[in-house]
Order: structure tokens, then sequence, then C-alpha cells
């Protein structure tokens, strides 16, 4: 189970709107076959290493409960039980109403034995952002702060390239390429005009770039503007943004989605805007700032990781803060985060915080 969720992983940011699942198959304690979600969610893990194999009498392990449905391809528990398998081990229930148990109970009662909940725990944190857009519709969020040791992203001029060494900037092009979007806000995107592709990993995928910016005020000749036709840009706005600006927008090819506004404030709802990103399939979303667009995530309580990359140098007090306000009074009341990982990286220290007290 644990080499299923492994191949089940490859696949992140490539799959969506379908999960990541991978599937091993054994018989007499060889494996047979293995298989994994292909790119764009099809075919499905089980298809691949069935058509690799011949089943009879093996055992299938496969990291999320076969499908039940049929729909662009027919169920995965109708080709296992055809395929003969005897035996299916799965690591959780799909929560999805087309399948939720019904691959699990097509599989008994086609005279399988069926053992759920292998390393779930496991399976969970590999397709958290699946399963959070079915059960919470909204994606799984990852925070990325790149800072000097005193909480700086740049100086008071605005300067900011490069805080981190080339060795961290290659492990977040890593990172992009993992999650199914990368979201900036517009003074980010005003400020830095980056690109924000995959660059320097030989893969042809590129995430969606998406844009939070509630008045459409970022020029259309921007980067982002002017590559949206090489690969997907997608821009939330607020429900009042001029429609100009939204038909320049969409002149360059560009998807523009409306969002409301926060109660009493002038940016997007950070709630509204990742319902928003679910309903268009998203399931992970990496989060590259700025400071104001974090701080409202956090304050949301909308990020379920966090990757920091610490640099050793000081800006000083003058320098631009990594995070926007808060509004805490209360130490209690500040987000809480549990450390999961942290090694250098380069000259630079990479730290990854999951949601939850320490």
């Amino acid at each position: 189970m644990r080499l299923a969720i492994a191949l089940g992983r490859r696949v992140l940011g490539r799959v969506w709107p379908n999960p990541a699942v991978g599937c091993v198959i054994v018989r007499d304690g060889r494996i047979l076959a293995r298989g994994w979600t292909q790119p764009g969610g099809r075919p499905h893990a089980e298809a691949m290493a069935l058509a690799a194999c011949d089943a009879r009498g093996a055992t299938a392990y496969v990291s999320l409960e076969p499908c039940a449905h049929h729909g662009k391809t027919p169920p995965c528990s109708n080709a296992l039980i055809n395929a003969g398998v005897v035996r299916v081990v799965t690591a959780l229930t799909d929560p999805d109403p087309r399948v939720a148990g019904r691959g699990h109970a097509m599989l008994r009662a086609a005279g399988l034995d069926v053992v759920e909940g292998v390393e779930a725990a496991a399976a969970y944190a590999a397709n958290a952002g699946f399963l959070l857009r079915l059960t919470q519709n909204r994606p799984f969020v990852t925070l990325k702060l790149a800072m000097t040791l005193d909480g700086r992203i740049a100086t008071a001029t605005g300067e900011s390239r490069w805080i981190t060494g080339p060795d961290a900037r290659r492990v977040v092009h890593a990172m992009r390429a993992r999650h199914d979007a990368v979201l900036v806000g517009a003074g980010t995107a005003r400020a830095d005009d980056p690109d924000l592709r995959v660059r320097g990993l030989g893969t042809g995928h590129q995430p969606v770039r998406v844009v939070a910016m509630p008045r459409l005020d970022l020029d259309i000749y921007s980067r982002l503007g002017r590559t949206a036709e090489d690969a997907p840009v997608w821009v939330l706005h607020g429900p009042q943004a001029p429609a100009e600006r939204v038909a320049a927008w969409q002149g360059t090819g560009a998807k523009t989605l409306a969002c409301q506004l926060a109660d009493g404030a002038h940016g997007l709802d950070p709630a509204a805007m990742m319902q928003t990103l679910a309903a268009q399939g998203l399931t992970r979303v990496f989060c590259e700032g700025g400071g104001a667009l974090a701080a409202s995530l956090l304050r949301a309580v909308l990020v379920d990781q966090m990757v920091v990359f610490s640099a050793g140098k000081l800006i000083g007090s003058e320098g631009r803060a990594g995070l926007g306000a808060l509004g805490l009074s209360q130490l209690d009341d500040a987000p809480r985060f549990r450390l999961a990982q942290v090694h250098p990286v380069g000259g630079d220290v990479m730290q990854v915080w999951a949601r939850g007290a320490g």
C-alpha cells in the first residue's frame, strides 16, 4: 500500500479534478504490475495496472476506493472483478457521491475479499486536496514564504530579487509542478511582474496561474497577460470590476472568474476565492504571496501547509514584512502550525509546517 500511495503522489498537480491514485497488483508475494492515474485524470490507476498483467487470483492494493460509476471510462470496480482479482485492499473510501462505498460494495457482492483502511493517514495526506474539494468545497492550500532571518520579503524600496538562492528557487519550481495552480495577489503581480511558470525541470506540464485582483488593475501587457495563451491564466476579480477590463483580460486568453469581496474590505473574500477555484476542479493551490493575500488566507484558516525559506540576510524594520496584518490582540489567537520538516537548501533553510498545534 505504501508503494501504491507513492505511485499516486508522482502525478500530483497533473490529474485534477481527479484524485492521484496508485495501484499495485500482487500474486504469491510477487508484484505483477503497477499503475497510477495518468495526466488529465485518465486512464485510472487500476486500468493501467490491469492492462499490464494477468491478474487472475491476484490481490490489488489501491490507494483509494475503486470507482463505481460510468463516466468517461467504465467503473474500475467492474474492471477488477472482470480481471479475476480475488482480493482488493484499499486505504480510503472515496467521498465522491457517485462512489462513497459503492465500489467496495460491488466488489464484495461479486465475492471478492475487501480490506479497507490500510495506511489511511498516509493516503489522506497524499490526496488531501481531492478530499477537501469534495468534503469542504475548497482546495488544499500551501503557502510559500521566502524571507530574511528577520521576516522581511523586500527592502524599503521594494527590491526582492533574490531573497533566497538558486537552490531554493529550484525547489519552488518543483513545488509549483506538484500543485494544480499557483496563486498570487494583485500587489505581488504589479510589483514583481512574475511569470509563475515551472522552469528548468524539463517538464511540459504547467500549473494554472491565478491572480487575485479585485479591480483587475494589472496591465494586460504584463508577463501573465502576454503569456496567457501559452499556459493557463485565471483572474479572480470583484463583482464590480469594469466590464472593459474583464473583456481585455479575456482577450489575452485568460479565464476571468468573479468573486465576492470580503466584508468591510477591498480585497476578495478568501473563502469565496477557494470555493470558486474548487468549483473549477482545482484540488491543490500553491500561494506565493504577497503579504496581504497570505494574511487573509491565514485569518480565514485556509492554509493547510506553510513552506518557509529563510535566507541568511537581515534587512531591518524598514523592509517589507512577509505577512500583512492578522489583527491579533491575544497570543492564543495566533494561527498555529507544527513543524513537519526542516533541512538546508543551498545556503538557505527550508521549513515545512502543517496546520495544527505542535
